[in-house]
């Protein structure tokens, strides 16, 4: 069974920093692109960050280039989003996403797989 598991949301001040993971299951990230999505209340999903299976391309929205980075880890089947810089805009909740196909696909048309989320919160 398929399962993303997101982690790491939580509340911090402006200009703080989080990391989230998400781990998969019941399949290997090796051959999927994974990527983070995001909901605030009141609005539409937006992509945030996604990175492909094979040759490490990114793709990241505007809003976030240069404060946020996507890495991976196959070895332990994990994908992150290191957020740096936050702003109080970047309060959402948080989604991972898996499928096998390229990261600007994905950040256009998301995932097939998805977790099931995790807060952030950026206040003072």
């Amino acid at each position: 069974q398929v399962q993303l598991v997101e982690s790491g949301g939580g509340l911090v001040q402006p200009g703080g920093s989080l990391r989230l993971s998400c781990v998969a299951s019941g399949f290997t990230l090796d051959y999927y692109a994974i990527g983070w999505f995001r909901q605030a209340t009141g609005k539409e999903r937006e992509g945030v960050s996604c990175i492909s299976s094979s040759d490490g391309e990114t793709h990241y929205a505007d809003s976030v280039k240069g404060r946020f980075t996507i890495s991976r880890d196959n070895a332990k089947n994990t994908v992150y989003l290191q957020m740096n810089s936050l702003k109080p805009e970047d309060t959402a909740v948080y989604y991972c996403a898996a499928d096998q196909t390229t990261a600007q696909a994905m950040a256009a048309h998301g995932g097939d797989s998805w977790g099931q989320g995790t807060q952030v919160t950026v206040s003072s």
